[in-house]
């Protein structure tokens, strides 16, 4: 057995729905036996080249022992994958063990209908995680020197490729331990293809509305009546076998009677004939599936389970899904012009990328940006989120030249770890913006399986500041930033120029501004707008453009009480073109209304500047929320300008032992969730990522205590074994300081006194540590965000007032700089009240090397340092709990695969 595996079993998590190039789907999974007449298929359909290519020779077909052979594996020594469209194979990759156990030969077959389209690195990725669980190091290939797709498939892997020529064959042979090139190479891969896949959604040829209807207000009549009215650039049909005419077209009964291609099929049928829908949309060559239908999770856990196989059968067959349930898709481009949506109407035109789950949340999003005028570049609606998810729709926003900022609203998380990569990548050339309800907490989407966190709730706002996102808690909230960041420059910096017609509002404004760590530079509050049109318009121009003159100005903020025959629409017209000619995002407030149907709460002419920016003027009713709109901008923009760092290995560590240590400790318990390990245990993995314990000794008798006191060295402190007690001075679980051995024995009897209350009798001693500042060090495996670090400040800090920081691995330097400093009580750490500043670029290394022990073993299920004493001259550890147990796969790791 292998792993708790029986012979010819392999593990759940081989199996993956996977994006191609092309941006169409398949499934992967280890080949099976009954797969012998679909690879005997796939060879037969090769080219005379490929086959030699593969095997040095041709064969028009496979023997019965090759078949064998090629589908009979043990999933350890020997191990191949297929991948799968439909019923067809159109790729497999295998390898088998050499002599050295270490060691494995790969090769590939790719059809020749999908040669280009990735599948061979795909392959490869899948291949090689699958090799590192058996404990395999390296690959090894024979190519053909004419086979240059197989070469190149090698080559651009990003693992050290080492090559030479041998009797006209190429020899590969390479580490398969993943390398920050082989995981750059994946992620770019990965990008390209999730980005394509949604292109295709968002931009199709051709939209078949399946279920439409003749009758008004149902869902398929408003899907198709949406589609024609917003003014779809590509062919539209309508299929309904009851109708002979729809929205004026001809109706078709099938899907098969369609005399054209079919890229987006829009399905609004019971749930009972979706199956049916989709192997239709299959045979047919359907691109992409929109399913507004929706129910399922009303019906239970059956319900669910045919969500899932929907989506299993859709990616099967190539497409990728959205919804169910869900509202939508728009795309505002006037090439495509689609509104295949339940919106009522084309939003306007412009720069923000929505995204929201459930129908009615996109209906809130979809109705504040028509009301604040903010245009939209294209609206996704994941409805239960089975599928397409927020994470592909950031992939496709990072490349799309119309979007220039994203919203998201999310209800839950299906792959944090994957969210919080693209979402730091896409941060740092456009704004994300994330609302996320406090309630909402780490929880699954309707039809996605259940995972409980052991993460603090903390831990999944500190992802998102540490992505680079704008969080914040309404769809208001972000509409009202959206505002700023869809038709504003970002500012350079936090000063900010207050102009204003009254001294009490341009106080408030000011002391609001300060709140929010901006630097007030100039504050004019005599900005006289009397005396008609004709001059005040030319006085707040050019008061706004003296105060935005000076450098150190970044941004600036018009607050402004009605005036008698002014419009809040000229006065905002005339903040706006001050500002364009500037370069310098500007904000406005009206607090009252003078003309009745002027816009106070929204974007103002996102017009084009002649340099080139795109120039609206974000406008307000309440200075309070202009303020916060404007400073979640500029935290944002230094967030963005600032020194991202880099992820640094610590030196001194030995990866491969601690990996020994971890497997051979978990093979001495079968049937334990949790493996606590000894104190010993904890200090030997830790010395692995060269992490010192202090070592300290129990004992039963003071003669046994003196005895190790002599060995561990005086002074020492003496502690209560029980966890609650250890750290506890004020309770009599901790005496420090003792210096000989009448006075060790005398504390012992009257430690064992006192805590015979708490029926704790078990002590150690353990020799002083250099006073210091105490912290705690905690690293959790939780099931959704993967590894998470967490730090603070021991004692009261942590234990009342849960002042913890936190992050998730991998961190850099700038990450762990972030997190030293993060908690409230981190003055102490700075030099306070006189004590010394502790190291802290030490206790930086330290978390430094926790967070990568973390990121390498998930079998670490809970680590606690507790307590760390941290000095001038570095730290030390006292004290350290670890817990290992055998966790699922994470949810990021170093393969392609999409998420269920």
């Amino acid at each position: 057995m292998v792993d708790g595996r029986k012979p010819g079993e392999y593990p759940s998590h081989w199996e993956a729905d996977v994006v191609l190039r092309n941006g169409s789907t398949a499934h992967l999974r280890p080949i099976q036996p009954s797969d012998a007449d679909n690879l005997q298929k796939m060879h037969r359909g090769q080219s005379e080249a490929s086959v030699y290519m593969r095997y040095f020779t041709y064969k028009s077909s496979l023997t019965a022992k090759e078949l064998k052979r090629f589908t009979e594996v043990d999933h350890v020594n020997r191990v191949a994958f297929v991948v799968i469209r439909g019923e067809d194979i159109i790729g497999v990759g295998r390898y088998d063990r050499l002599d050295d156990p270490t060691d494995a030969e790969v090769a590939f077959n790719i059809s020749d209908a999908y040669q280009g389209m990735g599948v061979g690195s795909i392959l490869l990725e899948h291949l090689a995680a699958a090799a590192r669980e058996n404990d395999i190091e390296s690959f090894s290939a024979e190519v053909l020197p004419e086979n240059r797709k197989m070469l190149t498939v090698f080559a651009e892997a990003g693992y050290a490729v080492k090559r030479h020529f041998d009797e006209g064959v190429v020899m590969l042979e390479f580490p398969i331990d993943p390398t920050e090139k082989s995981r750059a190479v994946m992620e770019s891969r990965e990008h390209r293809a999730e980005a394509k896949s949604l292109a295709g959604l968002l931009a199709p040829g051709s939209i078949a509305v399946i279920g439409a209807s003749r009758e008004w207000g149902t869902v398929g009549h408003t899907l198709l009546h949406n589609i024609i009215e917003g003014g779809f650039t590509g062919a539209v049909y309508g299929v309904n076998p009851q109708a002979f005419e729809l929205g004026g077209m001809r109706s078709y009964a099938t899907l098969a009677e369609i005399p054209g291609p079919v890229d987006l099929a829009v399905i609004a049928v019971p749930q009972d004939q979706i199956h049916q829908v989709i192997t239709q949309c299959a045979h047919a060559g359907v691109k992409g599936l929109l399913i507004a239908t929706g129910g399922f999770e009303a019906d239970g856990e059956a319900g669910l389970s045919r969500q899932r196989e929907l989506v299993r059968l859709a990616r099967a067959n190539g497409m990728r899904v959205i919804g169910p349930a869900s509202l939508g898709l728009v795309n505002t481009d006037p090439a495509t012009s689609m509104n295949a949506s339940l919106a009522p109407g084309m939003p306007q035109q412009g720069t923000l990328g929505l995204f929201s789950q459930s129908a009615a949340i996109g209906v809130l999003l979809y109705a504040a940006s028509v009301r604040r005028g903010v245009g939209v570049s294209s609206i996704v609606s994941a409805g239960n989120r089975a599928d397409v998810s927020g994470n592909d729709a950031m992939q496709f926003w990072e490349d799309d030249p119309a979007t220039r900022a994203v919203g998201l609203y999310l209800e839950s998380f299906g792959n944090p770890r994957k969210f919080s990569r693209i979402a730091r990548r896409l941060s740092h050339s456009k704004p994300v913006i994330v609302a996320k309800s406090d309630v909402m907490g780490l929880r699954l989407p309707p039809g996605h399986a259940v995972r409980t966190t052991q993460a603090p709730t903390a831990a999944v706002d500190a992802m998102l500041r540490q992505s680079g996102v704008i969080r914040v808690r309404t769809n208001e909230e972000l509409m009202e930033i959206a505002q700023v960041v869809a038709a504003q420059p970002l500012p350079a910096g936090p000063g900010i120029a207050v102009l204003s017609n009254s001294a009490a509002l341009a106080s408030v404004v000011a002391d609001a501004a300060e709140q929010n760590h901006l630097d007030v530079v100039a504050s004019d509050a005599g900005v006289h707008l009397g005396d008609g049109q004709s001059r005040a318009l030319p006085r707040l121009a050019a008061a706004l453009a003296t105060a935005l003159e000076n450098t150190e100005v970044h941004c600036g903020i018009v607050t402004l009480l009605p005036e008698p025959g002014l419009s809040n629409q000229a006065l905002a017209r005339c903040i706006r073109e001050a500002a364009a000619e500037a370069g310098k995002p500007v904000v406005a407030v009206f607090t009252g209304l003078m003309d009745p149907v002027a816009t106070v709460d929204g974007l103002l002419d996102a017009g084009i500047h002649p340099d080139g920016g795109n120039y609206g003027l974000p406008c307000y009713s309440s200075p309070g929320v202009a303020v916060n709109a404007l400073a979640a901008v500029v935290h944002y923009a230094r967030w963005v300008a600032r020194e991202q760092g880099e992820v640094i290995e610590p030196p001194g560590i030995d990866v491969p032992a601690a990996a020994d240590f971890i497997e051979q400790a978990l093979d001495t318990v079968e049937g334990v969730d949790l493996l606590h390990l000894s104190k010993g245990q904890a200090a030997e993995l830790l010395g692995h990522y060269g992490i010192g314990v202090l070592e300290s000794s129990g004992f039963e008798t003071a003669d046994e205590a003196v005895a190790a006191a002599g060995r561990l060295g005086w002074p020492v402190a003496l502690k209560a074994r029980d966890e609650h007690l250890r750290h506890r001075l004020d309770l009599g679980g901790v005496r420090l300081n003792i210096t000989d051995e009448a006075s060790l024995r005398s504390n012992i009897g009257h430690m064992r006194e006192i805590l015979a209350t708490y029926a704790a009798k078990d002590l150690e001693v353990q020799s002083m540590a250099p006073a210091g500042q105490g912290c705690v060090v905690r690293a959790v495996e939780d099931p959704l965000l993967g590894p998470v670090v967490s730090f603070g400040l021991a004692g009261d800090a942590v234990n009342l007032l849960d002042d913890w920081a936190h992050g998730t691995p991998p961190l850099t330097n700038t990450d762990l700089s972030d997190l030293v400093a993060a908690p409230r009580a981190s003055a102490r750490l700075r030099g306070y009240q006189g004590l010394p500043a502790v190291d802290l670029g030490a206790l930086e290394d330290l978390l430094n090397r926790v967070a990568t022990l973390k990121d390498n073993h998930p079998e670490v299920s809970l680590l606690e340092i507790n307590p760390v004493m941290a000095t001038a001259n570095g730290t030390t550890v006292l004290a350290v709990e670890i817990w290992l147990g055998n966790p699922e796969q994470r949810t990021d790791s170093a393969r392609r695969a999409m998420s269920h």
